[in-house]
């Protein structure tokens, strides 16, 4: 676990996973600080990348107290390295948690209105798919299997999400730190869609905050067939456990809007 210092109640811990992100990462947490200031601490944790990300983040520490990072031995995927920096975040004392990607396909000046929205719910979600929101240079066939894919979660798992598979997002601690992370084993969408399955089930408030999302320009995407495969694994996993009383609490109120 990563040592943060103080506990920091009155501030929101947004928390960056990397793996070869070294074309982005500096100019992610430039803008977060310039759109967020003193209201976020960053934690990036990355997974031993090859390109040298984790040392450039250690060079952009000098003079920038509020960057923190968490280097892990080696890649060990996006979900635990959430859920490792969601337990730094929860032992420190930040009253939020943040997910944000590297690679600026998530605007950083987005940040604020997320943690906004966490007044009055108990998970804010940056969608692209409620009105206000959109995609940029994505092509057809993966606005396809973005769509269907929170069409399958939504239907199947009866929550009324619509961006169920977004990884920008913003939870309030005091809920988040209520559940098992202990548990959650998915990586990629399935770990998006997992975690807002368990805050649903378990009573939390969710809304939906318009975003645009623009396709990584730098880098190469982590999307790839066993993460799509292991999403709608889990979701008829997780639905037929839900539907058949198997599931891990009762149904919470989700309310989609801004």
């Amino acid at each position: 676990m990563a040592h943060l210092g103080a506990p920091k109640q009155s501030k929101a811990l947004v928390v960056i996973p990397t793996f070869n992100e070294k074309d982005t990462i500096a100019e992610a947490i430039r803008r977060l600080l310039e759109a967020a200031g003193d209201s976020v601490d960053i934690l990036v944790v990355d997974d031993r990348s090859p390109d040298g990300t984790g040392d450039l983040v250690r060079h952009l520490q000098q003079g920038a107290p509020a960057l923190h990072l968490l280097e892990r031995a080696r890649k060990l995927g996006l979900g635990t390295a959430y859920v490792e920096g969601f337990r730094s975040g929860i032992a420190q004392g930040y009253w939020a948690l943040v997910e944000m990607d590297a690679d600026l396909s998530h605007d950083p000046a987005a940040v604020p209105g997320l943690l906004a929205a966490l007044d009055h719910a108990d998970l804010a979600i940056g969608s692209r798919y409620i009105p206000g929101g959109e995609v940029q240079d994505w092509s057809a066939a993966r606005r396809w299997l973005s769509r269907a894919g929170n069409i399958y979660a939504r239907t199947w798992l009866g929550f009324p999400i619509q961006d169920a598979t977004s990884g920008f997002r913003a939870y309030r601690t005091d809920f988040l730190a209520q559940q098992d992370l202990a548990s959650v084993s998915s990586q990629g969408y399935g770990f998006q869609i997992e975690m807002a399955r368990r805050i649903y089930r378990a009573g939390g408030r969710i809304v939906e905050v318009p975003i645009t999302f623009t396709d990584r320009t730098l880098g190469r995407s982590k999307m790839s067939k066993r993460i799509a495969l292991e999403a709608i694994v889990g979701v008829t996993a997780w639905g037929l456990r839900d539907r058949f009383g198997l599931g891990s609490g009762p149904r919470g109120d989700a309310a989609a809007g801004t």
